[in-house]
């Protein structure tokens, strides 16, 4: 279905939810839109469904069958196709590694600040050429402000969430971004912990600043997956210990961002 098929009823989304692909189950009365934008396919339909009453779409980021990579993830397809149905908020869980001994895995982190270590990632919908860089189409010049990725209203009510479930929460910290889908060497992981990052991931980015150029209000929950390449001196992490992690607490993030979305619509929507 294209994006306007989406939106014309008047129905459209406005709080969305980024994630894994066994999140969506969280939503009641679901549909699923199947969204072609300028930027490709993105990983997987759009679903649209119900908490608590209200509307949230929900996409998969890595593809329901977790087909893409981090560094092969869709995401400008991605936030144009989750903007295009109407969403305005968009709640972004992913798992990262501890770079810091005072950061366990379990927890989660709220965080509010972001470093860029990736490359060869298409990260803007201003393009010189257009959205394939066909000549003729050169869009104008667009510098976006990103002083503050995260937006702070919906930061202060997954925090409030959190702390209502009962879960472990850091308020605030640096995330900062690596390519993949390799992990970190010693040597990187003693320099990011070094410079006062908190936690390390693959995906953060360009998913947040692509949703600041479309205006949409962005926030980040951090599920604490490991100790980043033996921080502490833990042992390295490795991709089977993540994904056991991630299903050990995939029902608790689900529970944070519905909780959220229930008792704090307002501050969101």
């Amino acid at each position: 279905m294209a994006a306007d098929d989406a939106t014309g009823r008047g129905e459209g989304a406005l709080i969305g939810v980024i994630g894994g692909s066994g999140f969506y189950e969280f939503l009641d009365d679901v549909e699923d839109l199947h969204v072609d934008t300028p930027f490709g396919r993105p990983a997987s339909p759009v679903s649209i469904g119900t908490i608590g009453g209200h509307r949230v779409a929900f996409l998969a980021r890595h593809g329901r069958g977790h087909e893409f990579a981090a560094h092969r993830v869709p995401f400008r397809a991605n936030v144009w196709a989750l903007h295009s149905v109407g969403v305005r908020t968009l709640i972004a869980p992913c798992s990262v590694g501890s770079l810091q001994p005072d950061v366990h895995p379990g927890q989660m982190v709220v965080v509010d600040q972001l470093v860029d270590r990736t490359w060869g990632r298409r990260d803007t919908f201003h393009d010189v050429g257009g959205p394939e860089g066909e000549p003729g189409t050169d869009p104008p010049v667009h510098h976006q402000s990103f002083a503050d990725p995260y937006d702070a209203g919906v930061r202060a009510a997954l925090v409030d969430a959190a702390r209502r479930v009962g879960v472990d929460v850091v308020d605030g910290g640096t995330m900062v971004v690596i390519n993949g889908p390799r992990f970190s060497t010693r040597a990187e992981s003693r320099w990011f912990r070094s410079m006062g990052w908190h936690v390390v991931n693959m995906t953060g980015y360009p998913e947040s600043v692509l949703a600041a150029e479309l205006g949409i209000r962005y926030g980040g929950l951090a599920l604490v997956t490991d100790y980043d390449a033996g921080v502490d001196g833990h042992a390295p992490v490795t991709l089977d210990e993540v994904f056991a992690v991630m299903r050990a607490n995939v029902a608790r993030v689900r529970e944070v961002i519905v909780d959220a979305v229930v008792h704090d619509h307002a501050r969101l929507a």
